[in-house]
């Protein structure tokens, strides 16, 4: 407690310039701790179907469930941050927890998957979006220069995105996917390093609730603690068994708005106009997560099975391409999006969030159109075109960056301080439901005869992105009719 009286809330807040110094700090943070997330999140469904045997169809649900999972803790996590242990000691936790499980994978993939898996499901849930809040910490309430610093993180984000996409899945796949899962810890184990150097450096940002009863406080971290340990067994009943994943998700989303309105009701009607806006934009990610994240499921298997190597002139691994590609995109147009958005800002004609959102679903919808035209290139043996494969990720991500970025900064700007750990939470659930969504549709893509040639597979895969080409536009165009509507809920909010 001693080195964050050094500095004040206000000090980090009245910063000069673009960013505060703190910014760059989680930046490194997160940085780290996704090249493990990512690193292991590209591994899993090729990892699954090479390794573990299962058909394409099991993969891809398992894929679901597990990042289901790992999303849907992130609000607990949240909840616990706000209510408990505070951000900083609750992305500790979560960083040990990722570490654990990291390792485990790492002595044995094959043998201890589904162990290390529940511990970094834990692990995530703890640690993600408690770094997304502590940033939105850094500014004062109506700081125009919020959203540049959360593009800058989300920039920070795809850093280790693209490296620990690329480079977990070429060691697994070449080397050893212990190695590979191992590697991912050892990343993570930089992250939280950063993390201790630098902690000191936050001040008050993320320290554990004020209490009268320290002891009771103290007894409440140490539950929390041992809680996490003792759900590991829950958790991995339900990811072996993705029936208890459905009963999960269909009791978790209900609770969640029940405990959500028993929040709002505490509020005034300004306060509830901007939460409802909250859960519009909440719900609409829900449904653009669950064709997005056809990445790390069918798209992954797609690579595997339905692509060629070469890429202009270079020789690659399909799924290096498809774990990285996206990233790539992200951190090299990210600053340029930014950039649009200042000068139109300027000339009065930024479009709303909303309409921002109704672009992301066009763009969304044109990028499963490409991957539905690769099939147009095929040759006879069900193998096509890595480079338009690559040309519809470019689309995805400026989906992405018409949606993502904001959405981490719109939860922190709509609603109130004290729910800000529940509401980043509940973006994150959100992504949750859109993970599990998109495990069924990349099942009901897949062949149901796991002896399916390439071709058969290439062409239930293409006609399942171009069902989701025709839904992404539609919703598309009926959210940037609705804009006009919708915007009159963020009264005042810039």
């Amino acid at each position: 407690m001693a080195n964050s009286a050094e500095i004040t809330l206000e000090q980090i807040q009245d910063f000069k310039g673009k960013y505060p110094k703190q910014l760059w700090y989680l930046f490194f943070i997160e940085m780290w701790e996704r090249f493990c997330f990512y690193g292991n999140r590209g591994m899993l469904t090729v990892f699954m179907v090479d390794v573990l045997l299962l058909s394409d169809k099991s993969a891809n649900l398992k894929y679901g469930a597990i990042q289901a999972f790992v999303y849907a803790f992130t609000f607990i996590g949240g909840l616990f941050a706000d209510k408990i242990l505070g951000f900083q000691k609750s992305l500790l936790w979560g960083g040990i927890l990722m570490i654990t499980g990291s390792v485990v994978l790492g002595i044995s993939a094959h043998n201890y998957f589904y162990y290390g898996i529940c511990l970094l499901i834990i692990g995530t849930g703890f640690f993600k979006p408690n770094i997304s809040t502590m940033v939105g910490e850094l500014y004062k309430e109506g700081d125009a220069r919020r959203d540049a610093g959360f593009g800058l993180f989300y920039a920070g984000i795809n850093v280790g995105a693209l490296f620990g996409g690329a480079i977990c899945v070429y060691v697994g796949k070449m080397y050893s996917w212990d190695v590979a899962f191992l590697l991912s810890g050892g990343f993570m184990i930089l992250g939280l390093a950063t993390f201790l150097v630098t902690k000191s450096k936050l001040g008050p940002i993320g320290l554990p609730p004020a209490t009268s009863n320290p002891s009771t406080a103290k007894r409440n971290q140490w539950m929390v603690y041992a809680g996490s340990i003792l759900i590991l067994p829950c958790i991995y009943l339900m990811i072996t068994n993705t029936r208890y994943t459905d009963i999960f998700m269909y009791v978790i989303g209900p609770a969640t708005l029940i405990y959500l309105i028993y929040e709002m009701l505490k509020l005034g009607w300004e306060e509830n106009k901007k939460m409802l806006a909250a859960l519009v934009f909440i719900l609409l990610s829900i449904l653009f997560w669950a064709f997005f994240e056809q990445s790390g499921g069918s798209l992954s298997l797609f690579a595997k099975d339905n692509l060629h190597t070469d890429l202009f002139f270079f020789n690659m691994d399909p799924n290096v391409v498809n774990n990285s590609s996206n990233s790539l995109f992200v951190v090299l147009f990210s600053p340029l999006i930014g950039l649009l958005w200042i000068w139109m800002k300027k000339r009065k004609i930024e479009p709303n969030y909303f309409v921002k959102f109704g672009m992301a679903f066009l763009f969304l919808g044109g990028a499963f159109y490409v991957f539905y035209v690769n099939r147009f290139f095929a040759d006879a043996d069900g193998k096509t075109s890595l480079l338009v494969f690559t040309a519809a990720y470019f689309v995805i991500t400026l989906a992405e960056l018409l949606l993502s970025p904001i959405g981490l900064s719109l939860m922190t700007k709509l609603s109130p301080k004290k729910l800000w750990g529940v509401m980043m939470g509940l973006w994150f659930l959100a992504s949750a439901y859109g993970q599990y969504v998109a495990g069924i549709l990349g099942a009901g893509m897949a062949s149901p005869d796991d002896n399916a040639s390439a071709s058969v597979k290439l062409d239930l895969y293409t006609e399942g992105y171009h069902q989701l080409a025709i839904y992404g536009i539609i919703t598309g165009i009926v959210v940037i009719i609705a804009a006009p509507f919708l915007k009159k809920l963020m009264k005042n909010v810039e």
